[in-house]
């Protein structure tokens, strides 16, 4: 009988998978951007659900733009100094992320106590609507960005420190 050989077509596209899955790479830019999207979204939402105006300004200025700010530091420090430090990649996953996230929380409410006093030095009688919503705002931003960051960020050098090792 006729016993034809075809080629088998997965071949070619495992290939293709397996070497896009090992190339994830922290770019800063795109970083920034889901620290700033993510909680501004979220809050955006429940504005809108609970018709809180001032939490649907705050989701685009003090939660989104809290975020981005410590999302864009934090990753130039990744980035830059993150992978000589030892304990940074030896330790597991979850405890990198949740030491950076309460460091966030707590960069965040140092924020709100500095703009809080600020604020109180150059406009002395303090009528400012969003001033009294940057006490949560600030940590919870920093709390948000933080765990973003330090997760994708610890993805994409465990990826490149795994793919070295194999070969």
């Amino acid at each position: 009988m006729n016993k034809m050989k075809y080629p088998n077509q997965t071949d070619g596209v495992y290939g293709i998978k397996t070497a896009g899955s090992e190339a994830k790479t922290f770019v800063l830019w795109r970083e920034v951007v889901m620290a700033y999207a993510s909680p501004a979204i979220m809050a955006g939402i429940g504005g809108l659900i609970t018709a809180d105006k001032g939490l649907q300004i705050g989701a685009l200025t003090t939660i989104g733009g809290t975020s981005a700010l410590v999302a864009w530091l934090l990753a130039l420090w990744l980035r830059s100094r993150g992978g000589h430090i030892r304990w940074i990649i030896g330790a597991p996953h979850l405890i990198v992320v949740g030491i950076f996230a309460f460091t966030g929380a707590m960069f965040g409410l140092f924020a709100a106590w500095a703009t809080s006093g600020l604020l109180e030095i150059m406009i002395p009688s303090n009528h400012l609507a969003w001033v009294g919503r940057i006490w949560i705002d600030f940590p919870l931003s920093g709390f948000i960005a933080s765990t973003i960051v330090t997760w994708r960020w610890r993805l994409g050098v465990t990826t490149n420190f795994s793919s070295k090792r194999r070969r």
